[in-house]
């Protein structure tokens, strides 16, 4: 198992937000965490990625301990991160935000690079010159999974990918996110478009009040209309 999260126990102060939260992903699988806002999505992500350090429970990847690990020890480890409201560097470039933390690997012939970024997001290299800060909330997220890419992770986790973009642009990611799991790149995904997560997805995780309740797979998911109502829908 390429990621194995076991008894997750999260606080923000005196408030804790999860209570033991399991889940796997293996090799070139693709696997989705949903539910509500504020069940506990997020903090999942952060409690695996570093940028929050759980009170209890595990994170092992490929087979090493990552709990209580710095997030760049983390990130070097191969797991990447798009993150919610993206997080570019407004006051750099498109160039600049996606070699900035780029880790090369010579002689990979499957390895991200610059070029392989700006041919599935060809108006990034339009605007390789332009700030950040400039650019369209959709290009934002282009860059924002462009800059994980370049970081040639084992795993990709994004955290609300397509939130708050227009139809068109969605549209784009999905398909991105179709090409990166024909790549044989691991993803975990959390996102409110339920249709498009059982298209993509192999497996899925249903989040409520910082538990899960549920964990199955896209057809097991698509017969259950009734917990897509009542624990999936904004």
């Amino acid at each position: 198992m390429l990621l194995e999260v076991r008894d997750l126990e999260t606080h923000y102060g005196a408030s804790q937000a999860l209570f033991g939260v399991s889940l796997d992903v293996a090799e070139g699988e693709v696997v989705t965490l949903i539910g509500r806002n504020g069940m506990g999505k997020s903090t999942t992500v952060k409690s695996i990625m570093g940028l929050l350090r759980p009170a209890g429970g595990r994170v092992r990847f490929a087979g090493a301990a990552m709990e209580g690990l710095p997030c760049y020890r983390i990130a070097q480890a191969g797991l990447g991160l798009v993150p919610e409201g993206r997080q570019i560097f407004t006051n750099l470039s498109v160039r600049e935000n996606l070699v900035a933390t780029a880790v090369e690997r010579p002689g990979d012939a499957t390895a991200w690079t610059l070029a392989r970024i700006y041919e599935m997001f060809p108006a990034l290299e339009q605007r390789q010159r332009n700030p950040g800060g400039l650019l369209s909330g959709g290009e934002q997220q282009m860059l924002a999974i462009g800059r994980a890419l370049l970081t040639n992770p084992r795993l990709l986790i994004l955290d609300e990918a397509t939130e708050g973009l227009a139809p068109l642009v969605r549209a784009q990611i999905w398909s991105c996110l179709q090409r990166l799991r024909t790549s044989g790149l691991s993803l975990l995904v959390i996102d409110k478009n339920i249709g498009p997560l059982m298209r993509l997805a192999d497996r899925h995780y249903v989040l409520e009040k910082g538990k899960v309740i549920w964990q199955g797979t896209s057809a097991q998911l698509r017969d259950n209309r009734q917990l897509i109502d009542r624990h999936v829908g904004v």
